[in-house]
């Protein structure tokens, strides 16, 4: 059996980028992916709409909370091997859903699924964090967090191809086969990024995580960050019934709108890794924050008077997501960076409370009958307690 590659000290490890994609996809895109497969999934296995529904309910739950366990785990034990145990329980519960018989099955198997999952959403972030500059490192987390935002977006796209191809068991399969190609490739490819103490303390982990909590700069940048940053996933939610509904455009138009709007996302992470280590990333933060707001404050402003067209749509939050691109990553980095000796631990609570607030956005999009104005009031919500985050974190 080929040896464990040695312990390297942090930022001397090497550790190819396309693997930390790879890791960080694994847990977000089993999110959406299943969707499309819902209603067939529902009448093979014989189970009303809403118990299937808690496959993906119950998916998010573990995402959130499994973030919270493999980061402080991480920082006594290593990542690689935390790691490693995240992605074979992944890919074993994966194939488990696969083949389960009944919805009792599947429900239990993606919680697992999830619980394996966000093993990589933790990680790999501390892994990026671990093996570089506190400037080199906003480059990798921009492109870890595009991963992140993108996927709800693109996944369920993906899911539909797969379904009319191969049913809804395929999306599964397809899942199951990421899930056993990226385990081969941290057991190959990774080596141990951290200096793990070796000693599980209990009561350690309890001190660890009642520190950062206590840490101003921590908890103002996470909240901020969250805020600013997972309001998006509610306009997400609400899309198909703003689009189709409100706008009264084809599912075509609505999903090349949406292609469209992510693609901001993606210039704004390009433009984070250009201007890492040329610009302040204060500077960079408070100024894409200060865009996203007035943006978000317009596009309310037109909603509220019944003045939103496509076309303007489109192109506000175009510039609204190059705006979210730039933001996200900066105060990721700047979270990992409050308590540099708890940076697994960070990274976890990080990912759990974004999660967390992504589905308090989605919650409350769906509240009253206006989805377009109940998006908008959303988007401007999180920017601006985003903007008292940043700045209490910033503050001397």
């Amino acid at each position: 059996m080929t040896p464990h590659p040695p312990a390297l000290a942090p930022r001397t490890a090497k550790v190819p980028l396309w693997l930390l994609v790879m890791v960080t996809l694994a847990g977000t895109l089993a999110i959406h992916m299943f969707v499309p497969g819902l209603p067939d999934a529902a009448q093979a296995l014989h189970s009303p709409p809403g118990q299937m529904q808690l496959t993906i309910t119950v998916y998010v739950i573990g995402l959130g909370v499994g973030q919270l366990i493999y980061g402080p785990l991480s920082d006594s034990l290593g990542r690689r091997p935390m790691l490693l145990i995240g992605l074979s329980l992944y890919t074993l519960a994966g194939l488990v859903a696969l083949l389960a018989p009944n919805v009792g099955t599947l429900i239990g198997a993606r919680l697992l699924q999830a619980l394996g999952g966000c093993a990589g959403l933790a990680l790999g972030r501390a892994i990026a964090r671990d093996t570089a500059t506190p400037e080199t490192a906003v480059a990798n987390l921009a492109l870890l967090n595009l991963m992140m935002m993108v996927g709800p977006g693109l996944a369920p796209l993906a899911g539909t191809v797969i379904d009319a191809a191969w049913g809804w068991r395929g999306i599964l399969a397809v899942l199951v086969a990421m899930g056993a190609v990226t385990l081969l490739g941290v057991w190959r490819l990774l080596p141990e990024t951290s200096q793990p103490t070796g000693q599980l303390n209990w009561q350690r982990l309890r001190q660890d995580h009642v520190r950062l909590l206590r840490s101003r700069g921590f908890v103002s940048m996470a909240l901020g960050g969250g805020c600013a940053t997972m309001c998006s996933y509610g306009f997400l939610s609400a899309a198909p019934f703003i689009f189709t509904q409100q706008l009264h455009t084809s599912k075509h138009t609505m999903a090349v709108s949406l292609g469209l709007m992510i693609a901001g996302m993606a210039v704004g992470n390009a433009a984070t890794r250009q201007l890492a280590g040329r610009v302040s990333l204060q500077r960079v933060l408070l100024g894409a924050n200060l865009l996203c707001l007035l943006l978000s404050a317009v596009l309310l402003g037109l909603t509220a008077a019944d003045q939103v067209h496509l076309a303007a749509l489109i192109a506000l939050m175009l510039v609204f997501n190059i705006g979210i691109g730039l933001t996200s990553p900066a105060a990721l980095s700047q979270a990992l960076n409050a308590e540099p000796e708890l940076v697994g631990t960070a990274a976890g609570v990080y990912g759990c409370l974004q999660m967390a607030l992504g589905a308090l956005a989605t919650l409350l999009v769906s509240l009253g009958s206006n989805p377009l104005l109940a998006a908008m009031a959303v988007l401007f919500g999180g920017n601006v307690i985003g903007a008292v985050g940043f700045r209490l974190a910033f503050r001397k």
